[in-house]
């Protein structure tokens, strides 16, 4: 059942997103007078549709869900009869195949910058960029910067939301050298050495830089258990008040979790108050595999308590529509240039190619954010839109950047690229493009499965 709901979450999310972008090839096809066969949303067997009586047009729905083709008129692909031949796509002026093959692409780019612009329209109320806590053994804590300072820009971006503060650090990632943060008390030089690699892998950005925000002062009480957990057959139960693990003083119960992250298969002894009594018990967190790190684990819930944030750590943000717009689309701009930047530093080793997700990420993804409610969606649906974008338009044969590698030779040669070159590179492109997909669906068994 929770595979189904995956693949429905994946189908709900990444279908609209495909349909456009192939509605993109098309209609610029169209407007370009080539003569356009099928429009179809997904690959394989066709399922269902209808065929225009108007224009001929096949309409339809295939049975593999994991992308789509706007087929057209083609000398290449089959005979095409004498009154046709303008309409065909390989008779067109270059200029013409690059506005067709770049439609796509563009489509994307054009629905991220749409979601983020009605997602910046939204008044909401975030936490202020005021450090509420310096992890310690960080490179912020040895760098003199002070809870209580408030962050204003990363790098000499200007860093509004800790939203912000993450994709500027995340511009880092695999790096060494300084990040220059500035707050109310001036700027600071924070030393990082292969940041969120190493010891530091599977850390998001604040973590690893040692920044984050407030968070409330939890009570150490455990709310509930899981049977088969580790804290539960090692004899701890609901209601218990955590003093201290390991001799470590326990006061909230962020610190007791980071001990316990911190601790797979190590035995640790818990100091616990039950009934008025102070008790000892030994627990052995479990190995669970969390994204690209191994954390430990007892199957402990909280007990759940109101929290009041204070009005100092608060912000109200408020977007006119021009304002949203140019947002959005500064937005798409820079997580347009980090993913480019990231896949470059996969490239050059800088960081690891288990940082790439495949299809099961994306539906889990997909899925938590259907269950976060419909700005969380459309959230989803634009950064997959933008990462949809820039994968396509990677200059690798079979994609559509490869496509405009050819058209773009084209145009400036005056003759189309030897037949032989583009067939050889498409094989090429097909080989690389599946050991991507080998890859990022093995990364993503081993985020889930470890």
């Amino acid at each position: 059942m929770t595979a189904l709901y995956l693949f429905l979450s994946a189908l709900l999310v990444l279908t609209p997103l495909v349909a456009l972008h192939e509605w993109g090839h098309y209609v610029v096809a169209r407007l370009c007078g080539v003569k356009v066969l099928t429009y179809s949303i997904g690959f394989g067997t066709r399922l269902f549709g209808w065929t225009s009586p108007k224009t001929g047009i096949d309409y339809r729905i295939c049975a593999i869900p994991l992308g789509g083709y706007v087929k057209m008129l083609d000398e290449r692909e089959g005979e095409v009869a004498e009154h046709e031949r303008h309409l065909a796509f390989n008779n067109q002026h270059p200029l013409k195949k690059i506005a067709i093959v770049a439609a796509g692409p563009l489509m994307n780019f054009l629905i991220a910058i749409v979601l983020f612009f009605v997602l910046f329209l939204q008044p909401s109320e975030q936490l202020s960029t005021k450090i509420g806590r310096i992890v310690s053994d960080s490179p912020a804590s040895t760098s003199g910067l002070v809870v209580g300072e408030t962050i204003s820009h990363i790098d000499n971006k200007r860093t509004p939301t800790w939203e912000s503060i993450n994709f500027a650090l995340a511009d880092r990632m695999g790096e060494r050298g300084v990040v220059l943060v500035e707050t109310d008390k001036g700027q600071t030089n924070v030393a990082i050495t292969d940041f969120m690699q190493g010891a530091d892998k599977g850390k998001d950005p604040l973590t690893a830089l040692g920044v984050l925000p407030w968070r409330p002062v939890i009570a150490p009480v455990i709310g509930s258990l899981t049977k088969d957990g580790a804290g539960a057959l090692m004899g701890l139960k609901a209601g218990d008040t955590i003093t201290h693990i390991d001799g470590v003083p326990i006061a909230d119960w962020l610190t007791a979790t980071e001990i316990i992250q911190n601790s797979p298969e190590k035995s640790l002894m818990f100091g616990i108050i039950r009934d008025g009594q102070n008790l000892d018990i030994k627990v052995m967190p479990r190995a669970v595999k969390v994204e690209n790190r191994t954390v430990g684990q007892i199957g402990a819930r909280v007990k759940e308590t109101s929290i009041v944030i204070p009005d100092d750590y608060k912000i109200t943000i408020n977007h006119t529509p021009l304002e949203a717009l140019h947002k959005s689309v500064i937005k798409t701009y820079e997580l347009s240039v980090m993913t480019v930047k990231s896949m470059a530093k996969m490239m050059t080793g800088l960081i690891g190619l288990d940082n790439l997700s495949g299809p099961i990420t994306i539906a889990e993804v997909s899925k938590d954010s259907i269950q976060m409610g419909w700005l969380q969606v459309l959230s989803t649906a634009g950064l997959i839109s933008l990462s949809l974008a820039v994968l396509n338009l990677l200059p690798i044969p079979v994609l559509d950047g490869g496509h405009l590698v050819f058209y773009i030779y084209e145009l400036l040669m005056g003759k189309p690229m030897p037949e032989s070159v583009q067939m050889n590179s498409f094989k090429l492109g097909f080989v690389l493009l599946l050991c991507v997909m080998v890859l990022a669906i093995s990364n993503d068994i081993m985020r889930v499965f470890g």
